[in-house]
């Protein structure tokens, strides 16, 4: 595991994407109707500017309307600005998640307005599950983690070695890495399978033991409250760190949803600017990658 620059691991933050929404009104302009032989009083009256930009604009506040109403019920993007998660999310992976899962706080509304109280249909995340959150400490930024301990449980790092409630967690090392540091050198480490007591399987990634969080205290989870992990466990700023400076114990309030899948991936370098980027920093091989 990495030694105590491990501290300058960058801090997670997701960054929501937000598509540009844009919508064609639909209406055809109004036409002067051709007169019937013999004339007649049919013709259709002209609709004025102000009239078209009307239509035009309930057009485009529905179609807001509705993306806004998919986002807090249904779906929500998110990209991965960091290492935390490796092996199984990469920087430049644009995700999915699933809103409905754990029920609705106010954190399922953009800008967190103070409009429910603490969670409506709440039913609370599985061991295993990646999920994207709010940091405790500020209430505003997206972290994305994965749950080790649920309330009542007793959470320990002993000897680079993961225990839940005084019972170690079986893992059975893959094989070897060699992946770039927080400091740019390059490192050697191991990934394992790690399984929780549910049963639930998934790959970490690991620099060896003497890492700063590879020993702790025993974390015990109050009721209402989760302890999250990075995959990446020398790399990760998690529920080991206190919440002054770290995640700390996340409420449930503050979940936001459940990571699903990796839609598209980009390898970091890829800029707005340059398009030709967009096409050389694809990652096809991590499309449509659905997440355990």
């Amino acid at each position: 595991m990495s030694s105590e620059s491990s501290r300058a691991a960058e801090v997670e933050v997701l960054e929501p994407v937000h598509s540009d929404l844009s919508a064609e009104s639909g209406h055809a302009a109004g036409e002067d109707a051709a007169p019937l032989e013999g004339g007649g009083d049919g013709d259709e009256p002209e609709k004025s500017a102000k009239d078209e930009f009307i239509e035009i604009a309930k057009t485009i506040f529905y179609a807001l309307l509705i993306a806004l109403v998919l986002r807090v019920l249904l779906f929500q993007p998110f990209t991965i600005p960091s290492a935390s998660m490796e092996p199984n999310l990469y920087e430049g992976d644009y995700i999915i998640v699933s809103k409905w899962n754990y029920g609705y706080s106010k954190h399922s509304i953009p800008l967190s307005p103070p409009l429910i109280k603490g969670r409506l249909f709440n039913n609370g995340p599985e061991r295993g599950d990646i999920v994207v959150f709010k940091l405790p400490r500020d209430n505003k930024t997206d972290y994305i983690k994965r749950v080790i301990g649920l309330p009542g449980d007793r959470v320990q790092m002993r000897d680079n070695k993961l225990y839940i409630n005084g019972q170690p967690v079986q893992d059975v090392v893959k094989g070897p890495i060699e992946v770039m540091d927080p400091n740019g050198r390059q490192s050697s480490g191991v990934t394992a399978t790690e399984t929780l007591p549910n049963g639930k399987s998934f790959t970490t990634q690991d620099f060896g033991p003497n890492g700063w969080l590879d020993d702790t205290g025993v974390y015990t989870v109050p009721a209402g409250h989760y302890f999250m992990m990075g995959d990446n466990r020398d790399n990760s700023i998690d529920s080991r760190v206190d919440v002054s400076s770290g995640v700390g114990l996340v409420p449930e309030e503050n979940l936001v949803g459940k990571a699903q899948i990796i839609l598209f991936s980009w390898s970091p370098g890829v800029s707005l600017w340059n398009p030709v980027s967009w096409f050389t920093k694809l990652r096809p091989s991590r499309f449509f990658t659905v997440l355990q």
